[in-house]
């Protein structure tokens, strides 16, 4: 079997979840099948790479994203099989099918419907990002959702959706890279205060992880507890200075040394560094698939405190591997301080947020590991190749 697996993100160039997921499960298909991977950008070893077409350079973002697309399309002839992740290659996946005459099989990382707020970045480009997800959602031949609760997401946000086809695989975690690691060489470099407890927020700013949420909630914090934001790529001007005014009213209110904000991409053994000496990773989001970054902390033997959305009770067990805070968009002030009470709650009995982190790094390991993944999506593969 030869699969075309088409992204956007592809290393070096990863910024979101959905390029995680790429990267690792591409790494054990290629044990199993033969993999082609596809991806937007400059010339790569490991990938064919497509960029925007020179016709398209000025043109608005989302029909760059097409001509790349349609770069793609030309490229995957042979394949028996296209998969393809985001609204940024699903028009490839879709195209492709119609052309070549073979499967697409997509996996739904998020759904456009369900983030409005991106209207607000990309105006008219989000209507023509919502199509296109819309047209390949409803004609793929099979859709892998990443949770339980992903896959609800999808048959309510598209109702033409047949619900056999929408198979649940989760995302998974390469827990020989993410593990506890004894170095503080990073904290230290980063002025974090190794005498009080820090807790730790990874994301970019967009209003789909809630960072302004948190940073509220952080002024509720106990008067040691510091928060390490590790937060750049800000969707829009609005969301930046939105974030930026609540991190100098923490300041003002509770002190410069309240607060540490890396406003740059942190590099992969640092930021393992400065998840296996957090008290706890928080993950506020308002929308969330999966959140795979919980998972990352998990394996770093670091609990969690989350919100209560879409796919991230199947990853963070209440009470046991962290804790988790209802979520209500009508109600944000009440989250707010539900979230800082959950912190407190940990920042007052630490020994009970390092047994969360061993059960965090325990359930990784058994049930996340991207070799059943990879397994699981091979037999994904084969269901559409029957029809």
């Amino acid at each position: 079997m030869r699969v075309g697996m088409l992204t956007k993100e592809w290393p070096p160039d990863i910024y979101g979840g959905a390029g995680v997921h790429v990267e690792h499960l591409a790494e054990q298909l290629h044990r199993l099948i033969d993999v082609d991977v596809h991806c937007f950008g400059e010339p790569r070893a490991d990938a064919v790479a497509h960029a925007v077409p020179a016709s398209l350079l000025g043109a608005n973002a989302a029909i760059q994203t097409l001509g790349v697309d349609l770069e793609i399309v030309a490229a995957t002839e042979g394949v028996d099989l296209l998969h393809s992740h985001t609204w940024y290659a699903n028009l490839a996946g879709h195209i492709g099918h119609l052309l070549h005459g073979v499967p697409h099989v997509l996996t739904a990382h998020s759904l456009e419907p369900l983030r409005p707020w991106k209207e607000e970045q990309l105006g008219g480009g989000y209507r023509v990002s919502s199509w296109v997800e819309r047209t390949a959602y409803e004609a793929a031949d099979r859709i892998i959702a990443v949770s339980h609760g992903m896959r609800d997401d999808v048959l309510t946000a598209y109702p033409q959706v047949d619900p056999d086809k929408v198979m649940v695989v989760h995302n998974g975690i390469d827990t020989g890279v993410y593990h506890h690691d004894a170095d503080t060489s990073a904290v230290t470099e980063l002025g974090i205060d190794q005498r009080r407890p820090y807790v730790l927020f990874v994301g970019r700013i967009t209003r789909q992880k809630g960072i302004v949420h948190l940073v509220n909630a952080a002024r509720r914090f106990d008067d040691d507890v510091q928060l390490v934001l590790c937060a750049s790529s800000p969707d829009t001007k609005e969301i930046g200075e939105e974030t930026s005014a609540a991190v100098d009213l923490l300041r003002a209110e509770r002190g410069d040394s309240s607060v540490v904000w890396v406003q740059e991409q942190v590099p992969r053994p640092r930021l393992i560094q400065l998840f296996s000496h957090a008290l706890a990773f928080t993950c506020p989001s308002i929308y969330e698939p999966l959140g795979i970054v919980n998972l990352e902390a998990m394996a770093c033997e670091t609990a969690v405190v989350a919100s209560a959305v879409g796919g991230i009770p199947e990853v963070v067990v209440d009470g046991e591997t962290g804790l988790l805070v209802p979520y209500d968009p009508s109600e944000p002030r009440a989250f707010e301080h539900a979230f800082a009470d959950a912190v407190n709650d940990l920042a007052q009995d630490p020994a009970r947020a390092r047994q969360m982190g061993r059960a965090g790094r325990a359930r990784a390991v058994s049930d996340f590991g991207w070799d059943a993944i990879a397994e699981q999506t091979v037999a994904v593969y084969e269901s559409a190749l029957r029809g």
